[in-house]
């Protein structure tokens, strides 16, 4: 099958890429880091839950998949590790739920000067594509997941006296691994952005600005860094962003619609398609839709992965029709809002939750796109 690298979405049905990892690989994980499991015993786990778990996508009807993350402790951390230069030190900010509960996190620190000095995600992908007839796709977290987290604090001031040096040898990062990934086949790259969609809440921006940032200046920032990122993708590769507002655990980061960076985001960002979260309101509304280009797609993450509520066909379809207000529906596509388990740890749903999400995703595709 071969993709459009502009214009709609290429599937109906998609899914943000992480999912549940079965408790043999949670176990896996833990013993390998308290080595009690090498790494080829740790690897030939995962690949047989990896095995698992593109049945499990296929069985849902889908005909794209991914390896749900499962070689990666969190959606960013296998960038990290195997990108020099970077350590990890604690976060600026903290997720949440709705009853007031907080969560520490940890965030990528630059202690020397960032290189590409092996594949980043190479591997998973040739992997992925040996392994299944559907159409594999690879996530990579976005520039600005290296640099917002903390902030000013980003980088050893020494190393990187300015942030244009940082993104300047990054892009390189992204280029030299996304130009293996296209060599190697791979035709549908995801960024997950994070930053510019936290950047959407007040109470965050105001955060930003009393450590001395600029929340307008690092959303422009942050559109010319994805830009860079993907300037040298054969025009083969689609390429979506992920727009996601935090996910950890059945937590979040931010609140707060797309409105005030859409116009930019939409606009500026040279990319195919955004999918954006769209599952509880806190999303805001679906106004900002009327900022995405004729030439660019949507898909609408209307199912949650943070609770095992499972929606209506109804409502799905009902809130797609209400989308299509500002899009086109031959621009629109479906999905879950995030992915199921942006860490180990996962979201609090079970693997029978996330097949029938997963399924509920193909059906109201089916019914919306016939």
């Amino acid at each position: 099958m071969m993709l459009r690298a502009d214009g709609p979405p290429p599937f109906r049905a998609d899914h943000v890429g992480s999912l549940l990892r079965p408790a043999a690989l949670r176990q896996a994980f833990r013993q390998h880091a308290e080595n009690e499991i090498g790494d080829a015993a740790f690897a030939r786990r995962q690949d047989e839950c990896i095995h698992a778990v593109l049945r499990l996508q296929e069985e849902a009807g889908l005909k794209v998949v991914t390896d749900g993350e499962f070689r990666r402790g969190s959606y960013w951390g296998r960038f990290v590790e195997r990108t020099d230069g970077f350590e990890i030190r604690p976060a600026v900010f903290k997720f949440r739920d709705d009853h007031g509960h907080e969560v520490a996190f940890t965030a990528p620190y630059a202690k020397a000067k960032v290189r590409r000095l092996q594949p980043l995600a190479l591997d998973e992908f040739v992997f992925l594509r040996d392994a299944t007839r559907l159409i594999p796709k690879i996530t990579l977290p976005s520039p600005s997941t290296m640099h917002f987290y903390r902030c000013s604090d980003f980088a050893d001031a020494k190393v990187y006296p300015n942030v244009e040096g940082f993104f300047a040898d990054l892009a390189a990062v992204f280029r030299e691994e996304m130009a293996a990934l296209a060599q190697a086949g791979c035709r549908y790259i995801q960024l997950d952005e994070v930053a510019v969609a936290l950047l959407c809440d007040p109470a965050i921006r105001a955060e930003v600005e009393a450590v001395g940032g600029e929340p307008d200046a690092l959303v422009d920032l942050y559109i010319d860094a994805i830009n860079r990122a993907v300037g040298a993708c054969p025009p083969e590769v689609v390429v979506g962003v992920h727009m996601c507002r935090g996910n950890f655990r059945g937590h979040y980061l931010a609140s707060g619609g797309y409105e005030s960076v859409a116009e930019r985001f939409f606009a500026n960002t040279r990319v195919n398609h955004f999918l954006l979260e769209y599952d509880t309101a806190r999303a805001g509304g679906f106004a900002p839709l009327r900022f995405v280009p004729g030439n660019k797609g949507v898909v609408l993450g209307l199912v949650s992965t943070k609770t095992p509520a499972l929606e209506s066909l109804d409502t799905l379809k009902r809130r797609v029709e209400e989308a299509a207000r500002y899009v086109d529906l031959d621009r629109l596509a479906i999905s879950p809002q995030c992915g199921f388990a942006s860490t180990v740890a996962g979201n609090p749903l079970t693997e029978a939750d996330e097949r029938a999400k997963l399924r509920l995703v193909v059906e109201a595709a089916n019914e919306i796109w016939r």
